[in-house]
């Protein structure tokens, strides 16, 4: 479980006040002085034409039938991963050092490698095998475990894609026939509806708390890049990541992921994505393996009531343009510095983080429309959206059936760009993928394939972008590769042994 560390606290004192109690749709009232006065306000309520808010929905006293109906799409899942210790071994491999301290000294310093184990949550999205979960839950794991409600069998999982500027990932079981969740609609929660928390916080399986929403929308809590949480203050904690929030009528609304905690512990400020943005992200996973992201080509920021006066914007609401790209998709559609986008796709744009939200949901080469305010004046301009630069394809896919395991499964790519050239000094001449993640614990590290590198070729063949390295590296399988890699100022060749993957 994630947990976001608050850096203020202020203690609340909980108690009674003036020794009365009363419990409504009781007949227990302990204070006659404090019923008499209940009833005598709601005479002058009924005098005046006072009415109560209508309830929506009626109080149940049980909550078990939705449980019964959504606890069996919610499974426990256990990761394990080899973690290596700190290696002195070339001081210890020196004649003149071991001469003073001994071959068993040199033995204690060289621990043998550590397996760290986890405990999650995630939720069935699909009949055949896909659950739902966050990505910090099997992130790095060199083994996932799925266990499931009504079965004692263990599970071996494939992940199918990672989502870490979401924290979201999508596995796969060999099981048909499960119990898939009823996917519920994120946007019409509100404030006060009641939901269920549902995971196997400190490995305690189907374990459920209640509480209700406590807020919705926030964002800039630096959890994650992309970020709309849905507040709780249902019970989470350590163990619960992954696990599924739910409404009163067992519809999933979102996926528990991080806790506001001075302890590590539950103190009622838990935080879920949404499903609307899981949906997403999930669909993406399980059709291409990556979440491809539009982009619009702009820096934003959100207005201030002094900025929303100084640009003639009614109402504070809207995303304020500070710098337009060159060579954007805004740039080429008009867009300037100064404008101050108030809709997109037919929607009005409360700040920035959501026009940064909604402009990520739609897929390259969509064209939204966008109303914009400059100086004043309305303008409409329709945007054909371009690709996220460094936009990574993961090589996570589920395999073919039949085909085996791909290989370079441990290196992450991504698309060169004009901004990743000027970071990294890469000359236009240079096409290729380059690698923006690697496992230190591969084959491919081992063999001197670092971050940043550029792989131009793969056994020979030549890669112009992520997808072709994806497309290469698939159904490879487990055997000595050949790559083609530029970095460090020159191009030089290298060799991974994937038989040697641990």
């Amino acid at each position: 479980m994630k947990t976001l560390m608050h850096t203020k606290w202020a203690p609340w004192l909980l108690g009674f006040a003036g020794g009365a109690i009363v419990i409504l749709g009781s007949t227990l009232v302990t204070d006659a002085s404090l019923a008499s006065k209940v009833a005598d306000r709601a005479a002058e309520a009924a005098e005046v034409g006072e009415t109560p808010p209508a309830k929506a929905t009626t109080i149940t006293t049980s909550f078990a039938p939705v449980v019964k109906k959504v606890a069996p799409s919610v499974v426990n899942i256990s990761s394990s991963k080899v973690l290596k210790q700190s290696n002195l071994r070339p001081f210890l491999d020196d004649p003149f050092f071991r001469r003073f301290f001994g071959d068993e000294f040199s033995g204690r310093m060289n621990p043998r490698p550590r397996k760290e184990q986890s405990l999650g949550s995630g939720v069935i999205v699909d009949p055949d095998g896909y659950i739902l979960t966050n990505n910090h839950v099997v992130d790095g794991a060199d083994e996932i475990k799925v266990s499931l409600a009504n079965d004692k069998k263990d599970y071996i999982a494939k992940v199918i894609g990672r989502d870490p500027k979401t924290d979201l990932a999508v596995l796969k079981i060999d099981a048909k026939n499960l119990p898939a969740i009823s996917i519920g609609n994120s946007e019409k929660i509100q404030v006060g509806d009641v939901v269920l928390a549902i995971g196997s916080p400190f490995g305690l399986s189907q374990t459920v708390t209640m509480g209700i929403v406590s807020g919705v929308g926030r964002g800039n809590m630096g959890i994650e890049d992309y970020e709309d949480f849905i507040q709780t203050d249902a019970a989470i904690n350590p163990g619960n990541s992954g696990g599924a929030l739910v409404d009163a009528q067992g519809h999933l609304v979102g996926i528990n992921t991080a806790i506001l905690s001075r302890t590590g512990g539950n103190q009622g400020v838990g935080f879920a994505i949404p499903v609307s943005l899981a949906h997403y992200v999930m669909d993406r996973l399980i059709k291409t393996g990556k979440v491809e992201r539009g982009y619009l080509g702009v820096m934003i920021q959100s207005l201030t009531p002094e900025l929303a006066q100084e640009f003639k914007v009614p109402g504070n609401q809207g995303a304020l343009v500070g710098e337009v790209t060159e060579d954007s998709a805004a740039g080429h559609a008009g867009l300037k510095t100064g404008d101050v986008i108030i809709e997109f796709n037919g929607k009005p744009v409360i700040d920035s983080r959501q026009l940064r939200l909604s402009v990520a949901e739609c897929a390259p080469g969509s064209t939204v429309t966008l109303k914009v305010l400059r100086q004043g004046a309305e303008k409409t301009f329709r945007v054909t959206l371009k690709s996220m630069p460094g936009q990574q394809a993961s090589t996570e896919k589920e395999p073919s059936e039949g085909s085996v395991e791909d290989a370079l499964n441990s290196v992450t790519v991504g698309d060169l760009d004009a901004s990743l050239r000027g970071q990294l000094n890469i000359p236009a001449s240079v096409r290729g993928a380059v690698v923006t993640d690697i496992d230190e614990n591969s084959p491919a590290y081992d063999a001197g394939l670092r971050q940043g590198d550029v792989i131009q070729e793969i056994n020979r063949k030549p890669i112009r972008n992520a997808d072709d390295a994806v497309a290469a590296t698939k159904g490879l399988g487990r055997q000595k590769i050949l790559l083609r890699v530029y970095g460090s100022g020159g191009s030089h060749f290298l060799v991974v042994d994937e038989s040697k993957s641990k």
